[in-house]
């Protein structure tokens, strides 16, 4: 994982804090690193790509980056909010229920270290989650183009045991998924 580059959103307005953060994300990890002052800025690039991880160095100049924090949610799996120290604990309240992280500022080097690995162990944890949903989506049209392919065959006398057997049977005797084989007798279908 140590060779993984993760790109990185981040919102903040204030140079200071985009400067001290700046050693904590070498290129070498970190790319590409796109940089914005304001949340509205912000959703338009998140619609225009995704990212790693999200930073959020609260307030923003267009509203408090709550808001923006938990749209970030819907589209990031590590998503970093920065919040002053007084109004930390209400921050956390309300960012925790949409799984977004939470640091009190000022906060320490090491601390904002610890919390990037944070992030990236949940930017894993989403990309595991999302590479998960792509092949059950895939098994599902799958089961849904062998039903079809089942329904061409049983049209044409077929039982439904017969069709499934026949399809099932075809696959493994070419070393083909059913769902080639389903695909090649709904095209012939649909030639014929």
């Amino acid at each position: 994982m140590s060779e993984t580059v993760y790109s990185v959103l981040l919102v903040s307005a204030a140079e200071t804090f985009n400067a001290s953060l700046a050693p904590l994300l070498p290129p070498a990890r970190f790319s590409p690193v796109t940089k914005t002052r304001t949340a509205d800025e912000a959703r338009r690039l998140l619609g225009g790509r995704a990212y790693d991880l999200i930073l959020i160095h609260a307030p923003l100049p267009d509203e408090d980056g709550m808001r923006f924090a938990e749209d970030a949610a819907e589209a990031c799996a590590a998503v970093l909010l920065f919040v002053r120290a007084e109004v930390y604990p209400e921050a956390w309240e309300r960012a925790a229920r949409c799984g977004v992280f939470t640091l009190p500022r000022p906060t320490s080097r090491q601390t904002v270290g610890q919390a990037l690995d944070w992030l990236i162990a949940a930017a894993e944890r989403g990309r595991r989650n999302e590479r998960a949903a792509v092949s059950l989506e895939e098994r599902m049209r799958e089961i849904r183009t062998v039903n079809r392919a089942k329904w061409q065959l049983i049209a044409g006398g077929m039982t439904e045991a017969e069709a499934h057997r026949w399809i099932e049977k075809r696959a493994m005797d070419e070393c083909r998924t059913k769902g080639e084989i389903a695909e090649e007798i709904l095209r012939r279908a649909n030639q014929g």
